[in-house]
């Protein structure tokens, strides 16, 4: 396993934590012996990265979620559910199609698949993942198949009800406990009551396939595309387009906010991630910096803290971090993935190791059933509450 550093580190060894299931791990930190790291960490920084391995068969992880300290991992038609605290397998099920997204609400999981479908879990009293619906619901269909102008054109000479998704559901957030969206690939931003799981609102929100959505404290959704565009959403009486932000020169495959929703961070096949800021005087977001370094497309992004991490397709997960004077930094790239990296997931761990003020793990795929943990243990990070 390699660490490739963007600052100067040092070595250290470091015991991987207890576990049920074995752990592989490296570690290293990073010292503030220039001006330069001493900006980003006054103290010194122990980062750790291991494996994870599920049990057998091995296969590869194709999404990873994270909340209330259990992690699940798509493998196939198979999702894991780890517990972070001891790393223990709790639970495995099975689902009908590849999932592409997982949200989670009212102790309810949500998962979006390639079949265009939704699908909504709860945990059994014998602590098992047991399906209560599929959406939209068969008697949500019902309803609305009796009057012909629900039914929308998809394509030539095919017609669907407007509560169905006709392509992969491609990303799920929840507005507020009582909302949920999603989009798709085809080109749709949908909402849902949560409270009797029925579509209320469709738009046709871009001109190519909705890669990503993020939601803001305030209520604002913000969807990413492949026609390059980014485009906020507010609701009045119902969701209607806020405003577009237009700087990619490629598809956009991940956005990701800031703990106050003061800045988004998006990512996309033009292998650049762009900062945008509030605009003064204005509800809108303009461009605030361009981050480079990734040489193949940005396919995740996650803000932790003070933190980002961006997966790519070059095989790298890269840290950055804002220093002193506003500007963001790459503080470390994470490489030795045989694959593009297309997931990451953090978890607070700080009530687990209580010798920092601030522990985090970030989780993403690897291969062969792998999961990697990208520990990093501070006094300096604030701490945030994740899941």
């Amino acid at each position: 396993m390699k660490l490739r550093p963007c600052l100067p580190i040092f070595s250290s060894p470091e015991s991987p934590p207890p576990s049920k299931l074995p752990v592989i791990s490296d570690s290293v930190s990073v010292s503030d012996t220039t001006t330069k790291t001493r900006d980003l960490f006054p103290a010194t920084v122990a980062l750790t990265v291991s494996h994870l391995p599920l049990p057998k068969p091995p296969s590869d992880v194709k999404l990873l979620a994270v909340h209330n300290h259990l992690l699940y991992a798509a493998t196939g038609n198979l999702i894991h559910v780890i517990d972070t605290s001891s790393f223990s397998l709790l639970d495995t099920f099975r689902v009908a199609e590849p999932v592409k997204s997982v949200a989670f609400s009212n102790g309810k999981l949500y998962t979006a698949h390639q079949d265009h479908k939704i699908r909504v879990w709860k945990l059994s009293e014998r602590k098992r993942h047991v399906r209560i619906a599929t959406l939209p619901t068969f008697e949500d269909r019902l309803l609305r198949s009796v009057s012909p102008k629900n039914y929308v054109n998809v394509r030539r000479h095919r017609k669907k009800l407007w509560i169905e998704h006709h392509d992969a559901v491609s990303g799920l957030a929840f507005v507020s406990d009582r909302f949920m969206c999603s989009v798709s690939w085809d080109k749709c931003l949908k909402i849902w009551r949560t409270t009797n799981l029925r579509c209320v609102q469709s738009v046709k929100a871009h001109d190519d396939a909705v890669n990503a959505v993020v939601m803001a404290a305030d209520g604002t959704i913000y969807t990413g595309s492949a026609d390059r565009r980014i485009k906020m959403w507010r609701k009045t009486r119902k969701y209607a387009l806020f405003a577009t932000l237009e700087k990619h020169k490629a598809a956009v495959n991940a956005l990701a906010l800031n703990d106050d929703g003061s800045l988004l961070f998006s990512g996309g096949c033009d292998r650049v991630i762009i900062v945008w800021s509030k605009a003064h005087g204005s509800n809108g977001m303009v461009v605030d910096e361009i981050l480079r370094g990734h040489c193949k497309a940005i396919l995740c992004l996650i803000n932790v803290s003070n933190l980002l991490f961006s997966g790519s397709a070059d095989r790298t997960v890269r840290v950055w971090q804002r220093g002193c004077e506003g500007k963001m930094y790459c503080l470390k790239v994470v490489d030795g993935y045989e694959k593009p990296v297309r997931s990451l997931v953090a978890d607070d761990a700080s009530s687990f190791e209580t010798s920092y003020k601030s522990v985090t793990r970030v989780f993403s795929e690897s291969c062969n059933g792998a999961i990697r943990v990208i520990t990093i243990k501070s006094s300096m990070i604030e701490k945030n509450v994740f899941g």
